[in-house]
């Protein structure tokens, strides 16, 4: 089962997000990593995204590129995703998370990616790149749940979390997804990185993790199973 995940609540590549960036480089153990940046979610603006990206990691002392898949079709191109096992850390940027999780499901992507990560590699997703990830995922502004990639199991990501009262979320998420699944709330500029059985809080916002209609708050620093 892969470990090395990553989940970014947005606003990424932007002032402010660079403690939390570090931080995940630094729990890793990567000096100097290779940052590839997949712009798929940005489906507007994807060369803006992947620049933003290259551009943001480079200055962070990294080696960044990027991966320019924007579609399903793309994602089984053996010749657009050749390089990506030469990636230390794959990073999924925000966007449509609808548009993201139709392009990667099934694909060879995402099989090289899975690959990638048994053999050590980090991947790491901002907002919609964090909630495709989870076994669920919410549908923004339809409130339906549909299946995620289930890299991070048993895990549905609510990004952006910031602004929401957790009383209220907890209540209006008693029902919507099954009993062992963990529901992440995680603020803008602020993650959860994990490898083993824990979490721990990178950034500047907080983590608040929903679980059988209870729910706790971490900062940054914090570990939580």
């Amino acid at each position: 089962m892969p470990t090395n995940i990553a989940l970014a609540g947005g606003e990424e590549f932007r002032a402010g997000c660079e403690a939390m960036d570090l931080e995940m480089i630094r729990h890793y153990g990567l000096n100097a990593p290779r940052v590839l940046i997949i712009p798929t979610a940005a489906d507007t603006a994807p060369n803006r995204a992947a620049k933003n990206g290259v551009d943001y990691f480079e200055r962070l002392g990294t080696d960044a590129f990027d991966l320019m898949i924007l579609n399903k079709s793309d994602a089984n191109d053996n010749e657009l995703i050749h390089g990506i096992h030469e990636a230390d850390i794959i990073y999924f940027t925000g966007g449509n998370p609808d548009h993201l999780l139709d392009s990667l499901n099934g694909t060879i992507l995402l099989k090289s990616i899975q690959l990638a990560l048994k053999n050590g590699a980090v991947l790491a997703g901002s907002s919609a790149g964090a909630m495709v990830l989870g076994t669920f995922m919410r549908r923004p502004g339809l409130g339906e749940w549909v299946k995620g990639l289930g890299i991070a199991n048993n895990i549905a990501v609510l990004p952006h979390h910031e602004n929401s009262d957790p009383e209220k979320t907890a209540d209006d998420l008693k029902s919507a997804v099954p009993q062992n699944i963990t529901i992440l709330g995680i603020d803008a500029k602020t993650a959860c990185v994990k490898n083993s059985d824990e979490w721990l809080v990178t950034g500047t916002g907080n983590v608040t993790s929903y679980k059988n209609g209870l729910w706790n708050i971490y900062k940054s620093g914090d570990s939580f199973i």
